[in-house]
């Protein structure tokens, strides 16, 4: 004894037992390493007590899966290199599922330049092919800026199509596409598309008509208003000079500018935004690293996958996400860059792209008890999941003071009996008339 405590003898198996009795058992439930020595110190002591008690639960392959880290996500910013010149160097991506206008578009593809921040917003349809896309892209952008020497974009299947990687490899230029489920890479498209739906939605309050009526308009307000990062309008990044506007007019008269002199002024305005933006991102990235952690992987290691669960379903809604919130594990064969990692994916995700963010992966601690099934779950191109019902086990009817609802309690997919839930049975019917013969 040691006070009121019992001396466990360094026995592995004796001291193995009563930690999987104080960690497994269905009365503890995985508790964390502090929880876990907090309860076993008042009845039992042996020496390192709490140091074996955290390497145990560091190792538990249910933990590793389920828990979520409770820390500074992984990976410091890493910034794309500042354009030498204007339009370069582009950033794209499309805003969808838009109301449907008199013309039928129901999107918007935004382009934007990474160095004078300027932009083209194009309206589009959804059921555009890739060839009516590439001879808008040419009729906008090309015709007026020339051919781009690289284009950043997320993993749209418009963007991967071999068709599109075939027109810009005859155009000359390099399709950049960031890694998978991490669209921070593509940022400038991403708070530009911010910023155009905010417009939008002022637009559709304070006008009336289809909102691609005022893009134009749109585009021009967007171009013509002050940009913090190059600390000035992107169109007098783009052309040298203000434009004039109902507010805003320059001197009246007309001033004749010799051809020296305006390559001058242009050169100088370029040399100006890329000072500033190169402090800009020197701010962002000194106050992105100070929220975020370095983490840093060997090839050979194992990792696990983070998984993204489908956010439509009326049980998670409802009752939380019972499924793990990590996949795997999976060996890492190749480093890309900083902080990206290609994974040695299973046949079953062959349709996933194989790269991803150090953001998106957690270390597997191995351990000799760990028996690792395989993984039962089927999941979609974005690497995303969606939960089935496979039976109706019963049925009850919930009274209230006006109404009676009825409930039928669903049996889910690659869950357990005692996890099944009781839904409305009127919205089951409408979802999943199968289950009702």
């Amino acid at each position: 004894m040691f006070g009121k405590r019992l001396c466990v003898p360094n026995v592995e198996p004796l001291k193995r037992e009563i930690l999987d009795e104080a960690h497994n058992s269905a009365y503890a439930l995985h508790p964390g390493g502090t929880k876990m020595y907090r309860t076993l110190k008042e009845y039992y002591w042996w020496p390192n007590m709490k140091r074996e008690i955290a390497a145990f639960v560091s190792k538990c392959l249910v933990c590793q899966q389920v828990k979520a880290e409770r820390q500074k996500p992984s990976g410091l910013l890493q910034p794309l290199p500042i354009p030498e010149w204007k339009w370069d160097h582009l950033t794209m991506d499309f805003i969808y599922k838009l109301t449907r206008t008199q013309d039928g578009n129901d999107g918007i593809w935004v382009i934007v330049d990474r160095l004078t921040k300027s932009a083209h917003f194009l309206a589009v349809k959804e059921t555009f092919s890739l060839d009516k896309l590439a001879k808008l892209y040419v009729d906008e952008i090309v015709k007026l800026h020339g051919v781009p020497e690289s284009i950043v974009s997320d993993r749209d299947a418009r963007f991967t199509s071999k068709f599109w990687r075939k027109v810009h490899k005859c155009l000359g230029t390099k399709l950049q596409f960031s890694t998978a489920f991490h669209p921070q890479t593509d940022g400038q498209s991403e708070r530009t598309i911010q910023t155009l739906e905010d417009m939008l939605r002022a637009c559709s309050l304070q006008f009336k008509g289809s909102w691609d009526k005022h893009l134009a308009l749109m585009e021009f307000a967007y171009n013509n208003s002050y940009h913090s990062s190059i600390g000035m309008a992107p169109y007098e990044a783009l052309y040298g000079k203000q434009c004039r506007t109902p507010l805003c007019w320059d001197e009246v008269g007309e001033r004749q500018l010799i051809g020296p002199e305006i390559i001058e002024i242009t050169t100088d305005k370029v040399k100006v935004i890329r000072e500033r933006l190169k402090t800009a991102q020197s701010r962002q990235k000194s106050y992105a690293d100070k929220h975020r952690k370095h983490l840093e992987f060997q090839v050979g290691d194992w990792v696990f996958l983070k998984l993204s669960p489908w956010k439509g379903v009326v049980r998670f809604g409802k009752r939380g996400k019972l499924s793990p919130r990590y996949m795997g594990p999976y060996e890492i064969v190749e480093r890309i860059g900083l902080v990206a990692y290609r994974l040695a994916l299973p046949p079953q995700l062959s349709q996933v792209h194989d790269v991803f963010h150090v953001s998106m992966l957690r270390k597997y601690i191995t351990d000799p008890s760990h028996v690792l099934p395989a993984q039962p779950i089927t999941l979609t191109e974005d690497l995303t999941y969606e939960e089935e019902p496979v039976q109706i086990l019963d049925r009850r009817e919930q009274v209230l003071r006006s109404k009676v609802i009825p409930l039928v309690k669903v049996l889910w997919r690659n869950h357990l009996i005692e996890e099944a839930t009781w839904e409305p049975e009127d919205q089951m019917r409408q979802q999943y008339p199968h289950l009702f013969p």
